[in-house]
């Protein structure tokens, strides 16, 4: 399995060399060169397996030229075991035809752990036999960066490095990423918002003679096997309410794309999907550029869904590429305008991306309404971030007869401020959080310059492996 960037001027790699290059050398995204596919007989075959033995069956064949299967076998067993439900990604049924994903029951309590704690494992297995030392830079919203630092923490080989937008995470997913207090664990608190941290992060990737020699990787869903993980949840959706001989639709909460674009490459890959429902909030661009062809930048605004407070959606240039046709040279002529001007697709392109998406977005008035409705009606109690996929789901729902499955992103403890404003309690930390409240806190903040961040990761990392 070899894979290529999306702007096409970067040379093919294998999956070990992707996983610790993350962005590609002309600043694109790296994506298979060819997607394995399922026949539906193969899928239905797989209905009796376990979440770990599934996940291998799927990720097996972007990896096997690099890792052996008894290793892969060996780590995805271990990733899944740390989890706190027996079936890893339970389905709720909120009402007739209508499903949560529960994805949050990984030790960081959102569906980023899925990805990221077999990234650590992953990233250690290859640096260990490579005896190479790596530095982490990533940039999260919320839930990215405990998950990153949870699966990483524990690597002798690897410095972690997470900014963080100053003052717009919860509480809570702040206090998941400042209370791990390993050396090698640094956080960032960057006086600016998410978007600005994730160009921080690109831009490194882009000129890392700051770090003297040593390599940069990514735990940001630029990195590959991010996307590649999260494939996997779809197939088991779908399998627990009929499939592959029952089709089925989600709606996924949207930020930077990594999520639903994986379930286009489920789709892609033999999964009978009639449906993918792209869930914003005000921070709306992936709304307007399905919906209107608009692909204009606005002002990037604080909500009770902090996770999707996002305008550049890094994973849009992977769906991009596709639709294009995979022609790098218009790909990377598309982003670099993008990053100064307003842009639309070319009309025939902008068909397709409606023919693969709806969309909907869903402001904090309505997602408190929502997270208050469904209570109400069922007793279950939504994030902010999932009530906007429910919301969405319900509204652009083609077909009430096919399974609408929105993806529960994180647990509501995360986001007390969308519970309370619903009027309802928020629920207790679970019982390994208990004291997140009173641990000490270790972190930076930092001036929104890149040369101050950049000096800061510099003098903390530690060259000996």
């Amino acid at each position: 399995m070899k894979y290529i960037s999306t702007r096409g001027q970067a040379p093919a790699l294998n999956f070990e060399e992707v996983l610790l290059a993350g962005l590609a050398s002309d600043g694109g995204l790296y994506v298979p060169e060819n997607l394995p596919t399922f026949s539906q007989e193969e899928i239905a075959s797989w209905a009796g397996l376990s979440y770990a033995e599934l996940a291998f069956k799927i990720i097996s064949p972007f990896v096997n030229d690099c890792i052996d299967d008894a290793d892969l076998k060996q780590m995805i067993d271990e990733t899944y075991e740390g989890f706190n439900h027996s079936a890893v990604a339970p389905l709720k049924e909120l009402g007739t035809n209508e499903w949560v994903l529960e994805l949050f029951h990984g030790p960081t309590l959102a569906f980023k752990d899925f990805a990221l704690q077999l990234l650590g494992r992953l990233m250690d297995h290859v640096l260990v036999k490579r005896n190479e030392h790596l530095v982490i830079m990533g940039a999260t919203s919320g839930d990215t960066g405990s998950a990153a630092i949870e699966g990483c923490r524990h690597s002798k080989h690897v410095d972690i490095f997470i900014l963080h937008p100053h003052n717009r995470v919860s509480e809570v997913q702040r206090r998941q990423m400042t209370t791990i207090l390993d050396e090698n664990v640094h956080n960032i608190s960057l006086e600016g918002n998410f978007d600005d941290c994730q160009e921080m992060v690109k831009a490194s990737f882009a000129d890392q003679s700051f770090l003297k020699g040593m390599k940069l990787g990514a735990v940001n869903s630029i990195n590959w096997a991010r996307i590649m993980a999260q494939i996997v949840y779809y197939f088991s959706a779908s399998l627990a309410v009929g499939g592959p001989h029952r089709p089925v639709a989600f709606s996924v909460p949207t930020g930077n794309f990594g999520d639903i674009f994986a379930g286009y490459l489920a789709k892609k890959m033999g999964l009978p999907i009639t449906q993918l429902v792209v869930a914003t909030n005000h921070n709306d661009i992936l709304h307007r550029a399905i919906s209107n062809n608009d692909m204009s930048k606005s002002e990037l605004v604080h909500t009770l869904s902090p996770s999707m407070d996002i305008m550049v959606s890094s994973n849009f240039e992977r769906m991009l590429f596709d639709i294009y046709d995979r022609d790098g040279a218009a790909i990377d002529d598309l982003m670099k305008r993008f990053k100064t001007e307003s842009v639309q697709l070319d009309a025939s392109r902008w068909d397709k991306m409606r023919e693969l998406f709806d969309s909907c977005a869903v402001d904090d008035e309505t997602t408190c309404q929502t997270i208050a409705a469904v209570h109400a009606e069922t007793g279950y109690l939504l994030d902010p971030h999932t009530a906007i996929g429910v919301k969405a789901g319900r509204e652009c729902n083609r077909d009430a007869a096919v399974p609408m499955i929105v993806l529960a992103t994180a647990h509501p403890v995360k986001f007390p401020d969308a519970v309370l404003k619903a009027n309802l309690e928020s629920p207790d930390l679970p019982a390994h959080m208990q004291g997140l409240f009173e641990r000490e806190e270790k972190l930076t903040v930092l001036d929104n310059d890149i040369s101050v961040v950049q000096r800061f990761i510099a003098e903390h990392v530690h060259s000996e492996s």
